[in-house]
């Protein structure tokens, strides 16, 4: 097998760590949607809205795209808030996330990927639902700090 055969098959997250992005998205009442996963990653785990960024994608607009694809929101300015390092030795699983948040968006969210997520609700940071995401977790950890 030529190296060019094992990076077509090569998986991020699985073969080599994996660029995602995750985007916290809060309305004027200080709560933040979040959605319940149906794949690994921490399939079952309540996380915010997130995937991967796609080659020649800028992070920022992965995010929006992600978020918009599972939402069927329009979503408007993002700003950074944090990167973190997820390591899940129990999926061998390894992320690295650019974590972003807006309060920018029109529209009410709806289950557009019912593959993937089996329901989405609004939070409050303080007070989330079980069993959340390590991804989740760091960046609500961060977001209470900023």
């Amino acid at each position: 097998m030529t190296v060019a055969d094992q990076s077509a098959t090569a998986r991020p997250g699985l073969d080599f760590p994996g660029l995602g992005v995750g985007l916290v998205i809060r309305r004027a009442d200080g709560k933040v949607l979040v959605c319940r996963r149906l794949k690994a990653p921490e399939a079952g785990y309540w996380n915010i809205v997130g995937g991967k960024v796609d080659m020649m994608e800028r992070a920022e607009d992965a995010a929006r795209r992600e978020a918009e694809e599972e939402t069927g929101l329009r979503i408007g300015k993002v700003r950074f808030v944090c990167h973190i390092e997820g390591i899940l030795p129990d999926e061998g699983q390894h992320w690295l996330s650019l974590i972003y948040v807006t309060e920018d968006f029109d529209g009410e969210p709806v289950l557009t990927e019912p593959d993937k997520h089996a329901d989405l609700m609004w939070i409050d940071i303080n007070d989330p639902p079980s069993p959340l995401s390590l991804f989740s977790s760091l960046a609500f950890s961060h977001l209470k700090s900023i």
